[in-house]
């Protein structure tokens, strides 16, 4: 009897973990910062953002920086140009990367230079389809200056 209490303990302790884990709707993969040489004001941080229902990123923040925004770069009139978004959309089932060239997290006034092998924390807060906010805490990895990808 105690072993059977003790098991139905366990795999509602399993289906409970399970639930918890897929309770958050955006999934962050590959979270990275890149490396600033001293008194290098600004620099950018990149992922692969996936939501199954479809959400969209409202804001980040980090304690690195006094600012943080997120920015799209995109050609206009044969020029590359950067510019913050209000809100960065995931469509439901579609990976959003942010990536060097494209939508990017800008951290703006940073504290101090970033150096490959720091770890940078950031927060992304998430508006689901429902309307619902989340906030995704990351510690995102810094990579050498010339780090393009992984």
């Amino acid at each position: 009897m105690k072993n059977r209490i003790h098991q139905a303990a366990f795999a509602l302790g399993v289906v409970l973990s399970s639930a918890a884990a897929s309770a958050q709707s955006v999934t962050v993969s590959d979270p990275w910062v890149r490396a600033t040489v001293a008194q290098q004001p600004a620099t950018g941080a990149f992922m692969q953002l996936l939501s199954v229902q479809g959400a969209r990123v409202l804001e980040a923040r980090s304690p690195a920086a006094a600012m943080v925004e997120i920015h799209e770069m995109k050609m206009d009139g044969g020029v590359m140009q950067m510019r913050p978004v209000q809100a960065l959309e995931l469509p439901a089932g579609k990976t959003v990367e942010l990536k060097p060239g494209g939508y990017h997290v800008m951290l703006m006034g940073l504290k101090q230079q970033l150096k490959e092998g720091d770890s940078v924390p950031l927060s992304l807060v998430v508006e689901t389809a429902g309307g619902k906010r989340e906030t995704i805490e990351l510690k995102a990895p810094v990579r050498a200056l010339g780090a393009v990808k992984h």
